[in-house]
C-alpha cells in the first residue's frame, strides 16, 4: 500500500477574507472551463470574421445550457425518484451533482436556441463548439480529481492512487484518464479546425467529436465505480447507456457529411 500515491487534497482552495466564503477547486474548475472556452471561441470568431457581440451572446447561452443540462441530467438520470418527489431539490446545485451527458444534451439544445434566435448556421456552430468542449471537460475532470470523486475501481497498476477521503484502496485515477484524453482530443479538434476546416464538410467535426469522445466514455466506465447504487444491478451502467446514442449520432453525422461530399462531387 505504501508504494501507491495517497491523495487527500483539501477541496477548498481558499476562503474569501472577512466573509469566510469558501472557494472550492471544483468551482474554480468550472469557472476555468468557461473562461478557456470563451477565449478559444474568441480566437475562432476573430479568425472567421464573426462579431464580438455574437460571442457574448453565445457565451451566455453556453453557460446557462451547460449548467441547466448538467444539473437536470444528474437529477433525472441518476436519482430521479428523489428529485421528482422533491423538485425544489433540483435547485440546490451548490450541493453538487452535475452530469456530463446532461451537459452535452443541454449544449445541443442551447446552441439550437441560439442559432434560431441569431440566425446562425447550426452545423457551423456545432463544428466550432466541439473544439472547446474537450478543453472545458478536461478542466472539470481535474476538479473531480481534486474532490476525490468519480473514482476508479480497485486496482494494483503502478499508477494507482489511494483516495484517502474515500477509503484505503488503490484505485484507477479515472478522472485523470478522462482529463488527459480530453486534452488530447482538444489538440486534435483544434488542429482539424485550424488546418482542415475548409476541407471538412459541415457536421463532420461535430460527428467526429461525439463518436470518439463517447466511445472513450463508454470504455472508461468499465474502470469506474458506479455513481448510483441502482447501477450495480445493471450490465451496463447509466454512463455507458447514455453514451451509446451519442456515439450513434456521431457516426451518423460523419457518414452524412461524407455522403454529401460525394453527392456534390458527382453533380459537378
Amino acid at each position: 500500500m505504501e508504494n501507491f500515491i495517497h491523495w487527500s487534497p483539501n477541496p477548498i482552495f481558499f476562503s474569501i477574507p472577512f466573509i469566510n466564503w469558501p472557494v472550492r477547486w471544483y468551482g474554480i474548475s468550472w469557472a476555468l472551463a468557461f473562461i478557456l472556452s470563451s477565449f478559444i471561441m474568441g480566437k475562432i470568431f476573430e479568425t472567421e470574421k464573426r462579431k464580438a457581440s455574437q460571442l457574448d451572446s453565445l457565451t451566455f447561452y453556453l453557460v446557462i445550457a451547460t449548467l441547466v443540462g448538467a444539473r437536470l441530467g444528474h437529477c433525472l438520470f441518476y436519482d430521479a425518484d428523489r428529485y421528482l418527489s422533491h423538485p425544489l431539490e433540483i435547485l440546490k446545485i451548490y450541493e453538487g451533482g452535475l452530469a456530463s451527458h446532461g451537459a452535452a444534451i443541454g449544449i445541443i439544445i442551447g446552441m439550437w436556441l441560439y442559432c434560431r434566435k441569431f440566425k446562425e448556421n447550426l452545423m457551423w456552430l456545432f463544428d466550432r463548439i466541439v473544439v472547446v468542449v474537450p478543453l472545458a471537460s478536461a478542466s472539470i475532470r481535474f476538479g473531480n480529481f481534486m474532490n476525490s470523486e468519480i473514482i476508479g475501481k480497485i486496482t494494483n497498476v503502478p499508477w494507482a492512487i489511494v483516495f484517502t477521503q474515500v477509503d484505503q484502496n488503490p484505485r484507477h485515477p479515472a478522472q485523470l484518464y478522462e482529463c488527459i484524453y480530453c486534452l488530447v482530443l482538444f489538440g486534435i479538434t483544434y488542429y482539424l479546425w485550424k488546418k482542415k476546416r475548409n476541407e471538412l464538410k459541415p457536421g463532420f467535426l461535430f460527428g467526429f467529436y461525439l463518436a470518439v469522445m463517447f466511445t472513450f466514455r463508454f470504455v472508461v466506465e468499465f474502470l469506474k465505480e458506479n455513481q448510483s447504487p441502482f447501477e450495480n444491478e445493471m450490465t451496463l451502467n447509466m454512463g455507458q447507456i447514455l453514451s451509446i446514442p451519442f456515439v450513434a449520432l456521431g457516426i451518423y453525422m460523419m457518414v452524412r457529411a461524407v455522403k454529401n461530399t460525394k453527392v456534390q462531387q458527382k453533380t459537378r
